[in-house]
């Protein structure tokens, strides 16, 4: 192998952990977030555990934060609870640093 194809390798190598890492951070921000959207609407044991996995499914709907946004919301407004776009997209921005933090700890 040549030093460049070595660096190939290497930049491949790192794209791919990346990837799974960024990954790992957004299903791990959707879980939290579906765990506090479930508290919000007095959800709690099995019942908020089951909640967050949906949550986290709702994700493979389309790229982006969108699909998981419109489907806490709309849970949200039909168990009659006053949370406004601004303040459940705070949520997902303040659990993005948490789920951040979080997935970093377990690496290390």
């Amino acid at each position: 192998m040549t030093q460049f194809d070595n660096r190939e390798k290497a930049f491949e190598s790192k794209y791919a952990h990346d990837q799974e890492l960024a990954f790992k951070v957004m299903a791990r921000r959707n879980k939290l977030l579906g765990l506090w959207a479930a508290g919000e609407m007095g959800l709690s044991g099995d019942a908020a555990a089951e909640y967050a996995k949906d949550v986290v499914k709702s994700d493979f709907q389309e790229a982006g934060d969108d699909d998981v946004f419109r489907k806490v919301k709309a849970d949200l407004d039909a168990k009659q609870v006053a949370i406004t776009d601004h303040r459940l997209r705070k949520e997902m921005e303040d659990l993005l640093v948490e789920a951040k933090r979080q997935v970093m700890e377990e690496l290390q």
